[in-house]
C-alpha cells in the first residue's frame, strides 16, 4: 500500500472510531433521516443554520466504517460554510466518488475518494450528505439511498 492510501486508511479508521460531531445537536433549526436499505447504514443529521450559514452540525446513526466516517468529516468540512458552499462541495464529492475529475482540494475527504473503485460503497459514503440536503430542504420523509 502506498503512503497516501495508507494515511488515508488512517483517516476514515480514526473517524469511524471516534466520530467528530456526534451526536444530537441543540437547538437544531432542521433535521433529517437516512437509510442505506443495502447494507443497514442508519443516520440522523441536525443542523442550526444562522442566515445561509451552517453554524452548526451533528450526527447521530449506526453504520459501516464508510458511513460514518463519511458523516464525521463532512461536518467537519461544512461547518460555517453557506448552503452554496456546501451544495457546490456534495457535488464535486459525489463527482469524485463516480470517478469523474480529480480528488484534489478535498481537504480530509480525499481520504474517501479510493470508495469509487467500489460502486456499492458510495451510498455508504453519500448517505450522510443527502440526510443534510433533506434537512436543509426541510423534507419530512426519510432519504433512502435506493
Amino acid at each position: 500500500m502506498s503512503d497516501v492510501s495508507d494515511l488515508y486508511q488512517e483517516v476514515l479508521l480514526d473517524h469511524y472510531r471516534s466520530p467528530r460531531n456526534f451526536g444530537p445537536l441543540e437547538n437544531a433549526t432542521c433535521r433529517a433521516d437516512g437509510y442505506n436499505p443495502l447494507c443497514g447504514d442508519r443516520v440522523t443529521v441536525f443542523a442550526r443554520l444562522d442566515g445561509d450559514r451552517l453554524a452548526g452540525l451533528r450526527f447521530v446513526g449506526a453504520g459501516c466504517a464508510i458511513s460514518t466516517a463519511s458523516a464525521s468529516l463532512m461536518t467537519e468540512c461544512l461547518q460555517g460554510k453557506s448552503r452554496a458552499e456546501a451544495d457546490a462541495l456534495f457535488g464535486r464529492f459525489q463527482a469524485i466518488l463516480r470517478g469523474e475529475g480529480t480528488p484534489t482540494g478535498l481537504g480530509k475527504l480525499e481520504a474517501l475518494a479510493g470508495v469509487a473503485e467500489y460502486p456499492a460503497r458510495v451510498k455508504c459514503a453519500t448517505l450522510a450528505w443527502h440526510a443534510l440536503r433533506a434537512a436543509l430542504d426541510r423534507r419530512p420523509e426519510a432519504v433512502s439511498t435506493e
